[in-house]
C-alpha cells in the first residue's frame, strides 16, 4: 500500500487531502504541530470580537476522521529531520513517518528582520496563540482605561508596521472595533490611536490603485495614520525609531512587513528555493530533485505557465494544493501529471465591520456592504464543508 504524507493542515494541505481521500486503497498521514487548522484570513474578525475562537479553527483530528477513508490518519507531530533518500521524516517526539509521496505544506512565517532592533517583541497575529494574547493584552489595557478615566487619559497607540493585505486589514478591524466600544459605553478617555507604516509609496503596493484609493478613504475614515515612504529601524523603551527621522510612542507593535518560508524546508537542503526559503517547484508542484516529494502553498515558489511567480494567499494554496494531491494520485496509477496555471479569482479587503473592497477576476471592482458579503461567502463556502466533516468526525469519535 503506497504511503503518502502531507506536512501542514493549513489550506494547501487540506485541499491535497480532499483530492487523496478519492483513492480509498492509499495510507494518508497528516502531520501538524498544531491540532487545528487555523483559517488566518478570518482571526482579524477573533481579535476584534466578531467572532470566537471555534470560528477560525478546524479541528484536525475529527476532520480526518470525517472523510470516509480507512487508513487516514491524524498525527500532532514536530517535524525536525526529512530524510528524503530514506524517504523517513523524524519527529521532535521521537516517532519515526515512512513515506512514498510527500506533500510540503508547512507555509509560512512571520519574518522578523533582525537589523530592526527590538523586533522581537512585537505582536506576530499571523500565529492563532499570539493573535489570542494580543487581543486579551488589547483588551486588558481598554479596561484600565476606563477604569482609571476620571484621574488620567494615557493615550493607547497601536503602530502597524507593513501595509500590505495584513496590515491594512488589522489597522482597520481594530480601528473599527475601539470607535464602537467607546461609542457604545459612552467613555470620555477614547483616544486610542492606531498608525500604518507602509515603507513603499502607498498602501497595498502592488494592487490596482482604485482599490488602493478605496482602501485608503476608509482607513482615514476611521482616524487611522497612514505614514508612508517610511522604515521602521528599531523598537525602544516604549518608541518607534522611524527612517524619516521621528519617533512614535507605542503600546502595541503589530509586525506585518513579510513572511518567509517555515523552517521545515531547510530540511530538504538538495531542492531549490528562493532567497525567502520558498521551495521552487516545476508545473506539476514538484520539487525539482524529487519526482515524488511536493511543495504547495506559501511554502512553495508557484508559477504560472506564463513563467510568473504568484502571490502566497488562499486562492493559490486551493489550486496547488488540489493539482498536487491528483498528481499523486497520477504517479500511483502511472497516468500523464496534470500542470498547474493558477489563475486569481481576486482580491477582497477586510476594511472593518461590515466594510471591504475587491478585485472581482480583474473585472470589476466591488465596496462596502456588497463587498463584505461577497467575501463573507468565500469563506462560509470553504468552511461549510470542513464543518460538515468535523461534525461527521466527531460522531464517530463518540461511538468509541
Amino acid at each position: 500500500m503506497e504511503r503518502i504524507v502531507i506536512i501542514g493542515g493549513g489550506y494547501a494541505g487540506i485541499y491535497a487531502l480532499r483530492e487523496l481521500v478519492k483513492n480509498k486503497n492509499i495510507k494518508i498521514t497528516l502531520i501538524d504541530k498544531h491540532t487545528y487548522h487555523n483559517l488566518q484570513p478570518e482571526v482579524y474578525d477573533l481579535i476584534a470580537n466578531k467572532s470566537n475562537f471555534a470560528d477560525v479553527t478546524i479541528d484536525l483530528t475529527t476532520l480526518c476522521r470525517g472523510f470516509n477513508h480507512n487508513h487516514l490518519e491524524f498525527k500532532n507531530l514536530k517535524v525536525r529531520k526529512i530524510d528524503q533518500h530514506a524517504k523517513k521524516i523524524f519527529t521532535e517526539e521521537q516517532e519515526i513517518v515512512e513515506y512514498d509521496y510527500l506533500i510540503m505544506a508547512a507555509g509560512t512565517r512571520t519574518f522578523f528582520p533582525s537589523s530592526i532592533p527590538g523586533l522581537n517583541n512585537a505582536d506576530d497575529i499571523k500565529k492563532l496563540h499570539r493573535a489570542i494574547t494580543f487581543k486579551q493584552s488589547f483588551e486588558r489595557q481598554l479596561f484600565e482605561k476606563i477604569k482609571n478615566e476620571a484621574k488620567q487619559c494615557a493615550d493607547t497607540h497601536i503602530v502597524v508596521v507593513g501595509a500590505g493585505l495584513s496590515g491594512v486589514e488589522i489597522a482597520a478591524e481594530m480601528a473599527y472595533y475601539a470607535n464602537k466600544f467607546f461609542q457604545r459605553g459612552n467613555f470620555s478617555c477614547d483616544n486610542l490611536k492606531i498608525s500604518l507604516i507602509s515603507s513603499s509609496s502607498s498602501i497595498l503596493p502592488g494592487l490596482k490603485q482604485d482599490l488602493i484609493n478605496i482602501s485608503q478613504q476608509r482607513l482615514k475614515s476611521l482616524g487611522i495614520n497612514i505614514i508612508t515612504n517610511t522604515k521602521l529601524q528599531k523598537v525602544e523603551d516604549g518608541y518607534c525609531y522611524l527612517s524619516n527621522g521621528t519617533k512614535i510612542n507605542h503600546s502595541f507593535v503589530v509586525f506585518t512587513g513579510g513572511v518567509e518560508s517555515s523552517t521545515i524546508t531547510a530540511e530538504l537542503d538538495d531542492v531549490a528555493k528562493n532567497n525567502r526559503g520558498q521551495i521552487i517547484v516545476n508545473e506539476f508542484m514538484q520539487t525539482d530533485r524529487y519526482e515524488n516529494i511536493f511543495a504547495v502553498g506559501d511554502i512553495a515558489e508557484i508559477r504560472n505557465l506564463k513563467g510568473e511567480i504568484m502571490p502566497p494567499n488562499v486562492t493559490i494554496a486551493r489550486i496547488s494544493g488540489t493539482n498536487a494531491g491528483k498528481n499523486v494520485l497520477n504517479m500511483i496509477a502511472q497516468r500523464p501529471l496534470e500542470k498547474c496555471n493558477p489563475k486569481l479569482d481576486g482580491i477582497l479587503i477586510a476594511l472593518g465591520g461590515e466594510y471591504a473592497a475587491g478585485d472581482i477576476y480583474g473585472i470589476l471592482t466591488v465596496k462596502g456592504r456588497l463587498a463584505y458579503e461577497i467575501k463573507k461567502y468565500v469563506f462560509h463556502s470553504y468552511r461549510k464543508p470542513l464543518i460538515k466533516l468535523i461534525k461527521k468526525g466527531y460522531a464517530k469519535l463518540k461511538r468509541f
